[in-house]
């Protein structure tokens, strides 16, 4: 999937009404490109800075199945 607009910089993408977190580089699923698409373009997306998934998890994110 190619990265989103304003997270273009950005592996992991987190929404935060569900505290989920997305790995747009290994998103292959129609459904869930189109979840990351739909956070992408919310005020609800976030990015982590590190971009790492521990970096999420620290924050208290989950990994989306």
């Amino acid at each position: 999937m190619e990265r989103p607009g304003r997270f273009e910089h950005s592996r992991y993408l987190g929404d935060k009404r569900t505290q989920l977190v997305y790995d747009v580089d290994e998103a292959v699923d129609a459904d869930q490109i189109a979840v990351i698409t739909e956070i992408a373009e919310s005020p609800f997306g976030l990015s982590f800075g590190p971009d790492t998934l521990a970096e999420a998890r620290n924050r208290g994110y989950r990994l989306a199945e």
